[in-house]
């Protein structure tokens, strides 16, 4: 994954810009400069930031806190000015595998450029369902709401 991504983006171009191997690089600043604005708003459950070059810090953060990452996407969807991805992220990190499913929500410019980027996913379950006796109040916290 090399090249720079063409506007206007295409649901098959949305997929590749969310798929990620487990061992393959990220996508470059040079890719991510070609969909994104300068004034791009990124927000996920852990985080906001505004501009690119804050959004390429995070991305680069994440990368450099796990061991390894993988995104798939599914379902992709462009209608108008905003897009979807429905995907799973796995994080690899000191030897421990998180799955997330979670769903992106993109708002793009009259440049077909992202411009407000909103990603969608429970950040709780998964990363603390697993530990040991955090995971058993994350499971009762989750069940006294839920179910």
């Amino acid at each position: 994954m090399g090249a720079a991504f063409q506007l206007p983006l295409t649901e098959q171009s949305l997929r590749l810009l969310f798929t990620k191997p487990y061992g393959s690089p990220a996508p470059s600043h040079e890719q991510w400069r070609s969909v994104y604005a300068e004034n791009v708003h990124f927000e996920d459950p852990t985080q906001a930031k505004d501009g690119l070059q804050a959004y390429l810090a995070a991305q680069d953060g994440l990368v450099r806190r796990c061991d390894d990452v993988y995104l798939e996407p599914h379902a992709a969807l462009i209608q108008g000015d905003t897009a979807f991805v429905e995907w799973t992220m796995g994080l690899k990190i000191q030897g421990l595998e998180f799955i997330y499913p979670g769903v992106t929500r993109l708002r793009l410019n009259g440049e077909g450029r992202i411009v407000d980027h909103r990603d969608y996913f429970d950040f709780v379950g998964p990363t603390f369902a697993p530990v040991p006796v955090l995971g058993a109040f994350v499971r009762w916290l989750y069940k006294r709401f839920v179910g």
